[in-house]
């Protein structure tokens, strides 16, 4: 889209260049939020989702980095906020909020290095097909421990490791893969957090398996509450995966997508995934602004009556 917010001001997305020595492009050293916003269903509003809680998750990032940021959560939210007005957006967008180490520097450290904080947006239908289920298959690449690099945190550089894996799973014929940790259990898929369902059981690996704090995950635990669903947050074996009734990625960019088969074997009776499509439906219901019970998740910003679509 035409404006970006780019060391301090929002300027023209051409405008927004960094030097080809700058530390983080060189070192990864640099985390970054992924967030929607949807066209509500009144054609004159973009609703982001849980906007509060990608800028605090942003923040706890930059903070594993060591980065001094002169932002709070509440400045995060009022860029993004001011470039969704000034950029006038026709439909559904995502945004890419993140921090980066800015010097031009060789060495692989974190102090002693300036900090930035840019913003851009484009518009973004489907990330994965939301109308059909998935093909995926388990990845020979091992997900990175956090006790390598911090899984709880979006950290740039460590999207190299779900680089290999959704590099492998489409040379494979697949959409998407999911990976193991270095202990052989379920960890999540390439870019997005991964749930199954066990005799009406909603099952995820818990937080400390080595995957991200997803906050799409954790509002569909939320819901599933509240529908009185019981759930789990335990470790997953990948046999287990074989013998589900349900299974589906979550996260910003994925949204919900079923998942239909994993290494070529059919999960439960394939187009029938009747709490991922409840799940589903109470997800979109929120985020067009059909739904007054969670509210409080999106944050509604005016565009003008031209720019959406009524």
């Amino acid at each position: 889209m035409p404006y970006a917010f780019f060391e301090g001001n929002i300027v023209p997305f051409g405008d927004a260049k960094v030097s080809i020595g700058t530390h983080a492009l060189q070192y990864g050293t640099g985390a970054f939020a992924g967030v929607r916003g949807y066209l509500d269903q009144d054609g004159e509003t973009i609703n982001i989702f849980r906007l509060r809680e990608h800028a605090a998750r942003l923040l706890r990032s930059a903070k594993l980095l060591r980065m001094n940021l002169p932002y709070d959560a509440e400045a995060i939210c009022q860029v993004l906020t001011d470039l969704t007005q000034r950029n006038e957006p026709t439909g559904d967008v995502y945004f890419r909020p993140f921090v980066y180490k800015s010097s031009v520097q060789l060495t692989p450290r974190l102090q002693g290095i300036d900090d930035e904080f840019a913003v851009y947006m484009m518009p973004m239908g489907d990330y994965l097909d939301t109308n059909r289920g998935q093909k995926v298959i388990v990845s020979s690449w091992t997900r990175i421990s956090d006790n390598a690099i911090p899984s709880r945190g979006k950290i740039t550089g460590a999207y190299i490791n779900s680089s290999f894996a959704k590099d492998e799973a489409e040379e494979k014929g697949a959409d998407e893969a999911i990976m193991l940790t270095a202990d052989g259990k379920v960890a999540e898929g390439s870019g997005c957090n991964l749930f199954i369902v066990r005799d009406g059981v909603l099952i995820t690996p818990p937080i400390t398996g080595d995957v991200l704090e997803g906050i799409t995950r954790r509002s569909l635990l939320k819901v599933a509450e509240d529908l009185g669903m019981p759930t789990e947050q335990r470790t997953i074996d990948r046999s287990e995966l074989y013998i589900v009734d349900e299974a589906f990625f979550c996260g910003t960019g994925v949204q919900i997508a079923r998942i239909d088969t994993i290494d070529g074997r059919p999960i439960g009776t394939i187009g029938d995934a009747p709490i991922s499509a409840q799940l589903s439906e109470v997800f979109f219901n929120t985020v067009r602004g059909r739904s007054e019970t969670y509210r409080d998740w999106i944050t509604p910003v005016s565009i003008p009556v031209q720019a959406g679509v009524k």
